[in-house]
């Protein structure tokens, strides 16, 4: 672990096919806190976790991720991600061990005996015993063997928050959790959550789930293209500060987007 932010952005701007989503984001996310990033439908949050990510270049500014660049972090390992439900394919053909095993594939890559064929068969015991670790953790080890696609809600739900933890990762990232589970998936998850903060880890929770930001969150950073404001639950969900999120701010002022 490093006493360095987990995140911190300055000046930040990005856009998609030239319309500007994040304007001028500025924010220092401290290691080993819970931070939950609240916003409207189109507001850009889940758009700060693919610049961290890398999967959207910003236009301009400056992050930094553990003391370090973000694709530096990204090839040590550092960085979970748990994805939306509409972003992972359910119907094709893996079971849930498989699924979860892919979080692991870049920590097998680095391995001297990683051969490039179906990784799966050739996971020694160290990825294997991390993987049951994970599975176990949501309480979905029975159900290994178990194609995805027939899985619940909630069950798909713990599966990729499986494979987030099998990658054992300093900064977990996780889009949309909560949305669309049960009561008994949501509270495993928030347990499970809690229990990685209590180890250290960085949780930065993109949600529109407030009573639960408001109960477990370190911290709130409010985004609706802008940053209107970042800070502790009660002060930044109050109904004043939500006001002003639901007003936000215009991404397109100062920005320039490249041709």
């Amino acid at each position: 672990m490093t006493d360095a932010p987990a995140l911190e952005a300055r000046r930040l701007f990005a856009a998609y096919h030239r319309e500007p989503v994040l304007s001028d984001i500025s924010l220092t996310l401290a290691a080993g806190q819970w931070t939950a990033i609240v916003g409207p439908n189109g507001a850009g949050k889940s758009s700060l976790l693919k610049v961290v990510l890398g999967t959207l270049r910003p236009l301009r500014g400056e992050l930094r991720v553990l003391g370090a660049s973000a694709s530096q972090q990204r090839r040590a390992g550092k960085i979970a991600y748990m994805p939306q439900h509409e972003q992972v394919e359910w119907d094709f053909p893996v079971s849930v061990r498989e699924t979860v095993m892919t979080g692991r594939y870049g920590l097998m890559r680095r391995d001297p005996w990683w051969q490039r064929v179906v990784p799966q068969r050739w996971a020694n015991s160290l990825h294997r015993d991390a993987v049951d670790e994970a599975l176990d953790a949501v309480d979905m080890r029975e159900h290994a063997a178990r194609p995805i696609g027939e899985l619940s809600g909630g069950q798909k739900k713990r599966v990729m928050l499986a494979r987030a933890l099998a990658q054992q990762a300093e900064i977990l990232l996780l889009d949309e959790p909560l949305a669309g589970v049960d009561p008994p998936s949501e509270r495993l998850i928030l347990r499970m959550l809690e229990r990685e903060r209590r180890a250290g880890r960085s949780i930065v929770m993109v949600t529109h789930d407030l009573p639960s930001a408001r109960q477990h969150a370190d911290q709130v950073a409010l985004i609706n293209h802008v940053l209107v404001g970042i800070g502790a639950p009660d002060e930044m969900l109050s109904d004043a500060m939500l006001a002003q999120l639901a007003v936000g701010g215009s991404p397109k002022g100062g920005l320039c987007v490249a041709a």
